[in-house]
């Protein structure tokens, strides 16, 4: 078993529970472009470890490329300004793209990133997220795959996801202390 860090409080999601719904939802994005290619957008820093236990698991041809956006910095909140920091380099015209996020919040950051990717004029473009949280949304928005929906406010780390740049390292995904962020 997998020692806790000591910033966390508990793990909400396991190894073993994450890997089982990497299986499940990469099954559900295979049946959906059987016959089909998908390029997946990796939206860096957060889900490269979610996008890399995805893609192993697809059974689709497909292409992946990373996208680097910014609207959180060093804070637990939006900033509400969108940055492209690392844009693409794959050509996505005419392309069934699939962005793949870490988390969906208020929505405000993707959206932007929406807009951001229909001005390369894709075939399709889906949305898969390891973490929903649907009631924090200010933007109407909505995963089409999403690996876990959280029904509350507490901030969360590990498996890419971070506070500050720290502890996506974690190969789970725990409550972080509140003292550590506040």
């Amino acid at each position: 078993m997998t020692k806790i860090n000591e910033a966390c409080e508990k793990v909400l999601y396991s190894e073993e529970i994450i890997e089982a719904k990497c299986k499940e939802i990469a099954q559900k994005i295979s049946e959906d472009y059987a016959g089909e290619e998908v390029t997946l957008v990796s939206i860096l820093n957060g889900s490269f470890m979610f996008t890399s236990d995805l893609i192993k698991k697809l059974t689709v041809d497909c292409r992946i490329d990373f996208l680097q956006v910014s609207t959180y910095g060093a804070s637990t909140v939006s900033s509400g300004k969108f940055t492209v920091k690392k844009p693409l380099s794959l050509d996505i015209e005419n392309k069934n793209v699939l962005i793949v996020e870490d988390i969906i919040d208020t929505g405000f950051t993707m959206v932007n990133l929406l807009k951001y990717i229909e001005g390369f004029n894709p075939k399709s473009i889906k949305l898969c997220t390891l973490i929903d949280k649907p009631h924090r949304r200010t933007q109407d928005i909505s995963a089409d795959y999403a690996c876990f929906t959280m029904e509350n406010d507490e901030f969360i780390v590990g498996y890419g996801l971070d506070y500050a740049q720290n502890y996506r390292n974690l190969p789970y995904i725990a409550v972080l202390k509140e003292q550590i962020y506040n």
